[in-house]
Formats: C-alpha cells, structure tokens, sequence
C-alpha cells in the first residue's frame, strides 16, 4: 500500500498514513480537525535517452533500404 502524505491548510501539521488507492482521502487533521489537503511529490522516476519510445526501435524503411546498398557496395 502507498503512503500518502498530508497538510494540514490551518496548523499546517504534516502527517502521513498508509492508504490503498481505492480508499477515500482522509479530511480532518488529527492535530487540530481542521481541514487538510493531500501533498503532492514530483515523480521520482524519469526515462532520459533513447529506446523509450516505440518509434525509437523501428527502422524507417527508406533508411533500411539506404543501408542495405551501402553495404552490398
């Protein structure tokens, strides 16, 4: 189960709590009740270079056929 972490928007007291995906955010801070909203996290995981996409594999046809006379030569 993820954990998610949370502010609270009055008291501004942090707290986080295991949570499935499925359950419904909490509200109310357990240090004053007052509302709180979920924080949020850039993702830590990024894809950098090439072969990350699918045209990145496939060969243009022009490109193949140009290839396949530099090579008989």
């Amino acid at each position: 189960m993820p954990i998610y972490e949370y502010k609270c928007k009055e008291c501004e007291y942090v707290f986080e709590k295991f949570q499935s995906v499925y359950d419904a955010p909490e509200k109310t801070c357990p240090a004053c009740g007052g509302e709180v909203r979920k924080v949020l996290y850039p993702a830590g995981l990024v894809f950098k270079g090439s072969g990350f996409y699918i045209t990145d594999s496939r060969k243009n046809s022009n490109s193949t056929k140009a290839e396949a006379k530099e090579n008989s030569s």
